[in-house]
């Protein structure tokens, strides 16, 4: 039994190793030629560094695919050569037969999951930092792309920041709102630039520094209807959070991990903010991760079911048919659940139950 659970997962992993190369192989081809193509003048060394950190993404995002095919190509391969009529014939089932494919490929769902929550939001960074100052030349475009406005609440403060470098030190474009506990407005500070090294020791209430340059403040008074405004050159704020907080918030959903995804969203719900878009990422990040298990399950039906009439070109046929209709099914899931048309929860997994439902009633109706 060992033996031919052994026999098979050689099977698997080199139709899954072989098919990963090949993919991992054009897609960057075309990628590096259009990058090549659309940006002059960029050095062979950036371009060399941006796909190097790209690569565990594009891994990560192929393995879906990879597994259904290396699954379709490996049970085709052993029913042509009738090695599977002689397992039906010793008692084994489709699914006894698929099983060492299954425990496999659960294997990948989870260092699918690792490279997307671990290795790659870190890479992503730099990865966006090496595109947009040295392909594209844009540097300012970096803090745009990056941030999309970070609203953050810290007790009784609110403030928006519209900018915030790579790694968390600097920001741009602070305005600051501090309240009082009856939640009426006290104070309004407004700033240029603000740098958040934390220069000063933390005290013992847990406290930091933050330095504030070109801006003003505006004091709000309960029983005068008129503020008073004071302009600034340099300015010195206790702040509660810790500037290593606010480097998650400036990131997009792919340049966090799922802890840190988790607490920018628990922060922004405080706040009173929108979080429906980071909550569906959220959701739909764990989903993914075991979309190849998923597609494996659909793809073994198929895999037998045609017998040696179509050849290894009806089976890729197959892979490409499935792996579309995935693809638009998962997207368009993730826009429903953007825009509120559904709960975020069900926005990422329903593609997954779906076609694993639909998978099993295939594998099912096999009768193998």
């Amino acid at each position: 039994m060992l033996r031919i659970d052994r026999y098979i997962a050689k099977y698997f992993l080199g139709f899954f190793l072989g098919g990963m190369l090949v993919f991992l192989t054009v897609f960057l081809a075309v990628d590096v030629l259009s990058t090549f193509v659309s940006y002059k003048g960029v050095a062979a060394s950036s371009l060399i560094q941006f796909y190097i950190l790209y690569i565990p993404d594009i891994v990560q995002k192929l393995i879906p695919v990879s597994c259904l095919l290396a699954t379709i190509l490996t049970l085709s391969s052993l029913n042509k050569a009738n090695e599977l009529v002689a397992l039906f014939a010793a008692g084994y089932s489709l699914l006894r037969v698929a099983t060492p494919i299954l425990v496999i490929v659960l294997g990948i769902s989870f260092f699918s999951f690792y490279l997307s929550d671990r290795v790659i939001p870190s890479l992503t960074r730099q990865k966006n930092y090496i595109f947009y100052h040295e392909i594209k030349k844009t540097p300012s475009q970096f803090s745009i792309v990056k941030t999309n406005r970070i609203w953050y609440r810290s007790k009784n403060e609110i403030f928006n920041i519209k900018t915030l470098s790579l790694d968390g030190s600097k920001a741009q474009g602070l305005t600051l709102y501090t309240f009082d506990p009856d939640w009426e407005l006290q104070r309004m500070i407004v700033a240029e630039e603000v740098d958040l090294k934390n220069k000063q020791a933390r005290n013992a209430s847990g406290q930091y520094q933050w330095f504030l340059k070109k801006g003003s403040v505006t004091v709000f008074f309960k029983d005068s209807s008129f503020p008073m405004t004071t302009n600034f050159k340099e300015k010195t704020i206790i702040m509660n959070e810790e500037a290593k907080d606010l480097q998650s918030s400036g990131q997009t959903s792919e340049m966090l991990s799922q802890k840190e995804l988790e607490k920018f969203i628990e922060k922004n719900k405080e706040a009173g903010l929108d979080t429906i878009r980071y909550e569906v990422d959220y959701h739909s990040k764990f989903a993914f991760a075991f979309a190849g298990l998923v597609m494996t399950i659909l793809g073994i039906p198929f895999s037998v079911s045609k017998g040696r009439s179509g050849g290894v070109m009806m089976n890729v046929g197959i892979v490409i048919g499935l792996v579309f209709f995935y693809w638009i099914f998962y997207n368009s899931s993730i826009t429903l659940g953007t825009h509120g048309h559904l709960q975020p929860l069900l926005a990422g997994w329903i593609p997954n139950l779906v076609m694993m439902v639909l998978g099993i009633f295939f594998l099912i109706k096999s009768k193998k």
